[in-house]
């Protein structure tokens, strides 16, 4: 059902996914563009292949192969020249396995994969020189691949390294260990001084070549041993059809039916989006790059009993925005996900001292803003996913919320802790626009930084009261309330203040980027999601925050919801002023503030509005009209197609969940039995259709429910929730 090629022309260097398993170490597939890290990778509209590369990661590339034949005619250039043009005809990609046809050496190119092994496949033309180039010395993505090495070991073996240069947002080196083994004797192994790229000879005898890439962060011996341990045989069905069950598994857990077919394909889509992100950086047997401290070194996670490591460490791109996304999804359907996730994050804190929010490399990049794993990892606890070490967890997040801490570091701010403005959010309640000690990293936009501090502020808080520290609970209580300092009542805005309290002169709240980050002030008003009553307090009441929010959605409806088809476009001068995006993290939870509201109708008229107007299609050219931040924006189209949502990302006590409008007439999850004692939880929306989309009348487990919400145990404990679905409101 899945269809990899969704907004394949507005790609990113980690966005494609084709021959990988689920969080792979090994992201294998073909690159059109390898350089850059927007529109870099696998992009629709460019027609040529110019290598099959391993790692598609936040800030990570690396080991492209190219297989080739070797002619009189191409000999001389074959180390620069090697590209080949490819039709979309001859390809065929679904989620762990990609084929396509080389059409300049005539050759079929098909890859799969293990978590931390790329398997390739290769029909050669008869009776050619066939051969495979090696291209380590180059650009992929966001950094140069330098000092490239490989070097023969056996007729059916090799060893390589190369090094992933620093950019600003990894500033550390981080080397690339692989192993390479192939099923036909290697007949030499050349290396061209100028390129530095290297090439391997294979007799002509035979037509197929089946060759094994296993990768590490650590050593040649542990990529050799991922290898051993992951794929012993040689048989490239068998895997292909491995990672096929694995997939299927796993997208399996929730089956939907109703709707078209075009519904259900973009729904799988967006689930797979949800799982393809964030990728293994520890081996089979638990060793992982750290580079946390002043010089690197190679840690190794804890192992179980029978040796094997008790959860794998992980790389990632930003958890801002987490709280309306992934927290939600993994934590309901995918716990085991969640927890795995958690105790790597803590594992960083272990080595380095800080729970970091985009590591990459073994280090945080510090990508965006804030403590945005404090409400990942609270919301796990408030399931009960993790149960463990809870007290060291929590002196852990706080450690990020003080003085020093990660939340007052600005995006990609390596050296210093000055740019997060946490001093002045400490002693002034807000952050001031501008800074007035200067730049120190990206995002410096004041006014979103005290609402994003407010609402992890008060995530924390719940978890001090869980553990009873109550002094800390009105400590973090109170700032929570800091949003308040950044609201201008006189206008009906949240608006930017200087280090003087005086508010931004001039102000204009459809200016992008104007003191938020990646929003205007319209769009990041709605960003309270622990106190939306609070909020509409502010605003006069319910009745006229209802008002504003909806006048807000007539007005972003002209233009779909979204500033544009991408992230790109979010600059636009007329796109930027739109007042609700949901093309972006600051205000993608918009339309489920309406039931908090009162009106959850206007939250069933409106999702469904979105769904259908902006995230509906199956298209190379569109799909998430924005920034797909490695599953984010995926798992927030699954949620709001499955009618569930967790307005403050599933932080509180109970850790309620808002019920919406689903799309699909029955929709059945399966619940992990390790962490939950239901079996499954059931969604069935009676005479649901594209006209009826809202709630009439709602029952669960045969009674009736008071208001559209229910709680995480509700949910997990099993049951079936039944909708009666209606073209008319129910008040």
């Amino acid at each position: 059902m899945v269809y990899p090629l969704l907004d394949t022309e507005n790609s990113r260097w980690f966005y494609f996914s084709s021959a990988s398993r689920p969080f792979g170490m090994v992201n294998l597939s073909p690159d059109t563009e390898i350089k850059g890290d927007w529109g870099g990778g696998y992009k629709y509209t460019t027609d040529t292949v110019k290598g099959f590369s391993h790692v598609h990661e936040w800030q990570m590339s690396g080991v492209s192969v190219m297989p080739v034949t070797v002619s009189k005619e191409n000999k001389a250039n074959i180390f620069k020249d090697f590209y080949s043009k490819f039709s979309h005809q001859t390809e065929i990609i679904t989620p762990g396995y990609h084929s396509l046809k080389l059409d300049r050496y005539k050759i079929t190119a098909e890859i799969t994969s293990t978590a931390r092994v790329g398997f390739h496949k290769y029909t050669f033309p008869a009776n050619t020189q066939k051969a495979v180039l090696f291209n380590l010395n180059t650009i992929l993505g966001p950094c140069d691949n330098t000092n490239g090495k490989l070097e023969k070991n056996t007729d059916f073996e090799l060893s390589g390294s190369l090094v992933l240069s620093t950019n600003f947002r990894r500033p550390k080196p981080l080397t690339v260990f692989f192993k390479v083994k192939t099923n036909q004797p290697i007949t030499s192994l050349e290396r061209d001084n100028v390129t530095g790229n290297y090439l391997i000879h294979f007799a002509k005898t035979k037509d197929k070549v089946l060759m094994k890439v296993g990768i590490s962060y650590t050593s040649i011996e542990n990529a050799n041993n991922n290898i051993e341990t992951e794929l012993s045989h040689w048989n490239f069905n068998q895997t292909v059809t491995d990672s096929k069950n694995e997939w299927s598994n796993l997208l399996g857990r929730i089956k939907v039916e109703g709707g078209t077919e075009t519904d259900q394909r973009r729904f799988y889509t967006d689930l797979w989006h949800a799982l393809q992100g964030r990728k293994k950086i520890s081996d089979a047997n638990g060793s992982y790059p750290d580079n946390t401290g002043d010089t690197f070194r190679i840690g190794h996670l804890p192992l179980n009993a029978d040796g094997k490591p008790k959860f794998n460490h992980y790389n990632s791109d930003a958890f801002w925005g987490a709280q309306w996304t992934i927290n939600n999804l993994w934590g309901l359907v995918y716990p085991e996900i969640m927890e795995e996730f958690v105790y790597s994050l803590m594992q960083y804190y272990k080595d380095g001292g800080s729970i970091p929010r985009g590591p990459s490399g073994g280090n945080d990049t510090y990508v965006m803003t804030g403590a945005s794993a404090t409400p990942f990892i609270v919301s796990a606890i408030q399931k009960g996913i993790v149960k463990e070490d809870l007290e060291a967890i929590y002196v852990a997040l706080k450690k990020g919320h003080m003085e020093g801490g990660i939340m007052a570091k600005a995006g990609y701010e390596h050296n210093t802790s000055i740019g997060g403005g946490l001093k002045y959010y400490l002693e002034k309640g807000y952050v001031p626009y501008p800074l007035p000690d200067g730049n120190f990293g990206s995002h410096e936009d004041g006014a979103s930084q005290t609402l994003e501090y407010a609402y992890q502020d008060w995530t924390l808080a719940q978890l001090a009261k869980k553990l009873n520290h109550e002094e800390d609970y009105n400590y973090f209580i109170k700032r929570s309330k800091n949003y308040q300092n950044v609201f201008d009542q006189t206008i009906g805005w949240m608006r930017p203040k200087n280090v003087d309290g005086k508010w931004r002169e001039n102000y204009d709240p459809y200016q992008y980027e104007n003191g938020f980050i990646e929003s205007n002030g319209a769009q990041s008003t709605w960003f309270v999601p622990h106190d939306i009553a609070g909020l509409a307090d502010l605003m006069g009441g319910k009745e006229k925050a209802v008002e504003k929010l909806n006048a807000q959605f007539e007005t972003a409806k002209n233009q779909k919801y979204t500033s544009g088809t991408s992230h790109d476009a979010e600059l636009h001068p007329e796109f930027s002023r739109i007042p609700i995006n949901f093309g972006n993290q600051p205000s993608m939870q918009t339309s489920n503030i309406f039931t908090v509201l009162g009106r959850p109708d206007l939250t069933q008229y409106w999702t469904r509005n979105v769904v259908k107007e902006t995230f509906s299609g199956l298209s190379p050219a569109t799909g998430y009209n924005g920034d797909e931040d490695q599953g984010l924006m995926g798992s927030l189209n699954v949620l709001l197609k499955l009618g569930l949502f967790q307005l403050n990302g599933g932080t509180d006590k109970e850790a309620v969940y808002q019920i919406g409008s689903p799309i699909f007439n029955k929709i059945s999850i399966d619940l992990n039995p390790k962490y939950y004692s239901g079996k499954s939880f059931v969604i069935k929306a009676q005479h649901n259709s594209a006209e009826n989309v809202y709630i009439k009348d709602i029952k669960f487990n045969n009674k009736a429910l008071k208001d559209c919400s229910l709680s995480h145990q509700e949910i997990t404990n099993g049951g079936e929730l039944v909708l009666e679905m209606s073209n008319t409101v129910n008040p």
